[in-house]
């Protein structure tokens, strides 16, 4: 970047930096960063557990926000003295070191803007995840197996939390179906763009003739609902089964029927849960699942209103492919609602889905 082109990009980001001090409301959010420590000190306060935790977690949230908008300040005046000493002194090292830090400090400043447009009800819950193979046996199911380690990886990679709630693998090898709770704040907001199927286009290992084969896995993304959110369900619409749970490799196999599923028989929605040896706490995570996936289909149901009226068309099933990995002939993943191309492979496979995500928000505010 020539130094002329980093005085550009420190103006702009000077003006998102105002733009973002307008949004934010700094000032009420510092008031009621106090008024929430004061209750924290109350002698009364963890007598309610879940109404404590919901005060630490929304302080905790607003004090992210203030701290990484200050560090935000921070850095660009830091920046700009950087600018002026390069400027002044003609020195090579000095004004490597800007370059560089230029494009971590954009990278930065995009990923802070984008947790501002997660404003819808439910972005900053947590997010269940789930993945179903389509048909082609083995060669779909080690697909499925491939998207786990993905989403596992981001996961991990975002500083959030997993915990597998229900797990089938395939006969041979890979997941029959398999679903995730991952816990961190927007993990939801974040993960809703991954909602859709997913295509891979690979030579398969599991062909001794080397031929290409193309594989299909459903990805369903909801939010993990609360307890205070009021979802109208009657006992009676519920068929609830328990069986014995097992898991990946042997792995949580129990002697008792403490696994989990439960039927919503109006919607046919059918939710399971073996993360628990205890038959109480998967029936409690199963309902909360059950919960999410009410939410999702009211949630759809309205879009799929408002599309009418707008005469659009939008095809549901395996041919609406949101996503197509390609390994062979060639190398690309390419989201088809975004037209985002990115030609490492391995690096989404590794869980840097930021490039999907962050256009696929973007293309929301259009």
């Amino acid at each position: 970047m020539e130094l002329a082109e980093i005085r550009n990009e420190l103006d702009k980001i000077a003006s998102r930096i105002e733009d973002f001090r307008g949004s934010l409301d700094l000032d009420w959010k510092r008031e009621r960063v106090k008024e929430l420590e004061q209750m924290m000190t109350s002698p009364d306060f963890w007598d309610d557990q879940n109404n404590a935790q919901k005060v630490i977690n929304e302080s905790n949230y607003l004090k992210d926000y203030i701290t990484s908008f200050e560090e935000i300040e921070e850095r660009h005046e830091d920046m700009e003295v950087s600018y002026e000493l390069v400027k002044e002194e003609n020195d090579e090292e000095l004004y490597d070191d800007l370059n560089t830090e230029m494009e971590s400090f954009i990278k930065d400043i995009n990923a802070f803007e984008l947790q501002l447009l997660l404003s819808e009800p439910y972005d900053a819950n947590n997010a269940i995840l789930e993945l179903h193979p389509g048909a082609g046996g083995t060669e779909s199911q080690d697909w499925a197996s491939m998207l786990l380690r993905m989403y596992q990886r981001w996961a991990e990679n975002q500083g959030f939390k997993v915990e597998t709630l229900d797990y089938l693998p395939g006969e041979e090898a890979g997941v029959k179906s398999v679903t995730l709770l991952i816990k961190g704040h927007n993990a939801y907001g974040y993960l809703k763009a991954e909602k859709g199927v997913h295509r891979l286009v690979r030579i398969s290992p599991f062909d001794s003739s080397g031929r290409r084969h193309t594989s299909f896995v459903s990805c369903d993304v909801t939010p993990e609902m609360t307890d205070d959110v009021d979802i109208d369900i009657k006992t009676e619409d519920l068929k609830i089964d328990t069986y014995r749970a097992s898991g990946a490799g042997g792995q949580h196999v129990n002697t008792t029927d403490s696994a989990v599923r439960i039927t919503h028989l109006p919607t046919n929605t059918i939710v399971t849960c073996q993360n628990e040896r205890s038959q109480i706490k998967n029936r409690e995570a199963a309902m909360k699942m059950l919960k999410s996936k009410l939410y999702q289909l009211e949630i759809e149901k309205q879009q799929q209103e408002l599309a009418e009226i707008r005469g659009e068309q939008k095809e549901i099933g395996w041919g609406s492919q949101i996503r197509s990995y390609v390994f062979h002939p060639y190398s690309m993943v390419k989201d088809h609602r975004t037209n985002m191309e990115v030609g490492n492979t391995q690096s989404v496979m590794d869980g840097e889905l930021e490039p999907f995500i962050d256009a696929y928000l973007r293309l929301q505010l259009n």
